[in-house]
């Protein structure tokens, strides 16, 4: 396995990560174990961006006796109250889900704790003034989340964040499809605007994790 270090951290993380949307469709058990073997093969990467909630107590199960060989991706703003993937920018389900998410894990702190998923201004706007992005330093300051990274497919949206100064990590779709300007629904902005974040990222020390289920994703 190839690993490359955080710039923003002394982390040396897997090329290949491993996504959980799907994990648990064959049942928590058998989620458990391809955790196991994925660590078995040198992948130390994690993302929680799954589509169901029994992914969590599937790579809590999986990864027992392991966590701090594990570099966790957690999403603040994905919700599981229904057992399905749901999204919101509201505070208290947020502070909610990201409980229980650490209890199905079996863990008290995150590695990467993410804003999540977010693709329009407005987003951006509630986020920040319904106390999200607040709860998530506060986290940081207290040692719970030890990175923040944001979701997004947005490069407007991502400019604004990195703004900020408080990214370490970016989750970002890097296609062909999308950065020659052939994607779907998904592909938001000029493949220009698309580079320039790729380039901004590298400039200012900022990794990018590009997840799918099951496949992995490069630190840049």
């Amino acid at each position: 396995m190839e690993y490359r270090k955080l710039p923003h951290g002394r982390e040396e993380i897997s090329v290949i990560g491993l996504g959980t949307s799907s994990l648990a469709a064959n049942g928590e058990k058998a989620g458990a174990q391809a955790v196991a073997y994925a660590l078995e093969n040198g992948v130390n990467y994690i993302d929680m961006a799954s589509g169901e909630a029994g992914a969590f107590p599937a790579v809590g199960e999986g990864m027992a006796g392991s966590r701090k060989k594990v570099y966790l991706q957690v999403h603040f703003g994905a919700d599981y109250t229904t057992g399905k993937y749901g999204w919101t920018t509201k505070l208290e389900d947020i502070k909610r889900s990201i409980h229980w998410q650490l209890e199905q894990l079996k863990t008290d702190y995150i590695d990467f704790g993410f804003i999540h998923c977010i693709d329009e201004l407005v987003d951006w706007k509630s986020y920040v003034e319904g106390g999200a992005l607040a709860y998530i330093k506060t986290l940081k300051e207290q040692g719970v989340v030890r990175h923040v990274g944001l979701s997004t497919h947005t490069p407007e949206v991502a400019g604004l964040v990195l703004d900020t100064g408080i990214l370490d990590m970016l989750m970002f779709s890097i296609n062909p499809g999308y950065d020659f300007e052939r994607g779907g629904e998904f592909a938001i902005g000029s493949a220009g605007q698309r580079l320039e974040l790729y380039r901004r990222c590298e400039r200012e020390g900022v990794g990018i994790s590009v997840m799918k289920s099951f496949s992995g994703g490069q630190l840049l």
